[in-house]
């Protein structure tokens, strides 16, 4: 039985044309058919780039050794636009976000999946840098990206690509991160200067420019998690304040424990350009979207310590105490501002940033 190579399809019966993948400069539908130019795209891009030898059985799914224990799993998906910003891509986004959520859970990070909606017409050169990029994440982060998918859909039904990564990992015995674990008198944390991945990523949507770039700050953090639990168990609850900030973060946690929290604004760190380009967009940077800060509500008697171990990694440097858990206004956030006063944090209503992550 003859089957059907897209890349063939005008030469006579017979006849085969050796045209490699690299010919051709974007994607096209065939790339998605499941014939010969899909398993080329998947041996240049993707393999190329993702090889280890769990995925290079290339089978239908992954088969994982795994200890014996508690697992966790999360999976996400990226839509940001542009696909590759100040500071990052799409890719290490995906990576770095999955990382970050198996990570809140106090898991180590082991496997990732990776699956990628192809627009057609996705130069191929720009799909290499993304896939190149998360290869890059998922080697700096410590884990493996074991099985995934790809598809391809006309010109116009997406933008250029999206991906959806899946992760899970291990759960050392005597970690347990739950809103169950938050107490009144627990000390909040968080790892560094807030807002960065958002204005990066509407400074290029604006046009905006300043003195120095704002870079998104993607990253896995995975390390600095295992750092913070060498020096102390008493860590209650791990968030990694995303999409609406630690705003919407911090009241998702207030409504879950049922606990009140209380921010101190002078000390949640934000950068200059940062602020800058929040008054100048009309946002709060307590509203803004971040990609590499975690935000850690520990136990009080602790929290010197576990601080002093964030600020020793890399990418905790800029971390700070900044704010308490209380058993006032229960599930409900108030912020202390810089001028003694103190005002209601409500959760974000509806999307500040679309296509943001």
């Amino acid at each position: 039985m003859q089957t059907h190579d897209p890349m063939t399809h005008d030469m006579p019966q017979g006849l085969t044309c050796p045209v490699p993948m690299s010919t051709y400069p974007a994607i096209v539908l065939a790339h998605g058919g499941g014939g010969k130019m899909t398993h080329r795209l998947i041996e240049q891009v993707f393999r190329k780039h993702f090889s280890n030898p769990l995925l290079d059985l290339m089978h239908d799914g992954a088969m994982l050794p795994v200890d014996a224990g508690r697992i966790a799993l999360s999976t996400d998906s990226y839509v940001v636009s542009p696909v590759i910003f100040p500071g990052g891509t799409i890719g290490e986004l995906a990576v770095n976000g999955t990382v970050n959520d198996v990570a809140m859970c106090g898991a180590r990070p082991d496997y990732l999946t990776a699956s990628f909606i192809l627009e057609e017409g996705l130069r191929i050169d720009e799909l290499e840098t993304i896939v190149e990029s998360m290869a890059a994440a998922a080697r700096s982060a410590g884990v493996l990206i074991v099985t995934g998918d790809t598809k391809v859909v006309p010109r116009g039904k997406a933008d250029k690509i999206f991906i959806t990564t899946s992760g899970i990992g291990m759960i050392p015995d005597g970690r347990m991160i739950h809103p169950s674990q938050i107490n009144a008198g627990d000390v909040i944390l968080i790892s560094g200067t807030i807002g960065d991945h958002g204005m990066a990523v509407m400074s290029v949507r604006e046009g905006l420019e300043f003195e120095s770039e704002i870079r998104s700050d993607t990253r896995a953090l995975n390390g600095l998690v295992e750092e913070m639990y060498r020096v102390s168990s008493e860590i209650h609850f791990l968030r990694d304040p995303t999409r609406g900030g630690v705003a919407s973060t911090m009241n998702e946690i207030a409504s879950s424990a049922h606990k009140g929290v209380r921010l101190f604004e002078q000390a949640i760190p934000v950068s200059d350009n940062v602020r800058a380009a929040c008054e100048i967009l009309g946002f709060d940077p307590l509203y803004v979207a971040n990609e590499g800060k975690l935000i850690a509500i520990v136990a009080s008697h602790d929290a010197e310590n576990i601080l002093a171990a964030m600020k020793r990694h890399p990418f905790g440097t800029e971390s700070a105490i900044i704010g308490e858990v209380t058993n006032d206004h229960p599930s409900v956030v108030v912020l202390q501002t810089a001028i003694g006063g103190e005002r209601v944090v409500d959760m974000m209503s509806g999307e500040q940033l679309p296509r943001i992550c």
